[in-house]
């Protein structure tokens, strides 16, 4: 579950780079879960998609190149773990940032997924304000 708090609207967070809106795919297959995780990247400013299994979830990355992929572990067909390999061993996904969110947030767990290539790991249920915090550090100039 996550936990929701209130914080005032803010302007869309934007790319140092281009000016442009961040964009964030949403890998997650509870449907609770994503519709929150929906619904804060919107209320942030950031354009956002998501996909419900990890059998499509390469070739949206591919596809749509997105800034960020906040990528459940726990996936059908294929797990997050694997997208996060497969996508640190495509050169041209270098610049793509990946935040791994799990229920199973065991030490074990977390240095595995920063060993395949996350940038970040995450465990659920957590606060929104952690997960604002974590993707502004991810999205930070250098982060």
């Amino acid at each position: 579950m996550i936990r929701c708090s209130r914080w005032p609207v803010r302007g869309a967070e934007m790319d140092h780079d281009s000016k442009r809106k961040y964009r964030i795919l949403v890998v997650e297959d509870e449907d609770n879960i994503a519709f929150a995780l929906d619904y804060v990247m919107m209320r942030e400013g950031y354009e956002n998609d998501r996909i419900s299994n990890g059998s499509e979830a390469l070739s949206r990355i591919r596809e749509t190149r997105p800034d960020l992929v906040l990528l459940d572990v726990m996936l059908p067909d294929v797990s997050g773990y694997e997208i996060c390999q497969d996508v640190r061993l495509d050169p041209t996904l270098s610049d793509v940032k990946i935040l791994m969110m799990t229920a199973r947030g065991s030490a074990i767990e977390r240095r595995k997924g920063l060993a395949l290539g996350a940038d970040g790991f995450i465990s659920k249920p957590f606060e929104l304000s952690e997960l604002r915090q974590e993707v502004r550090r991810l999205l930070a100039p250098g982060g």
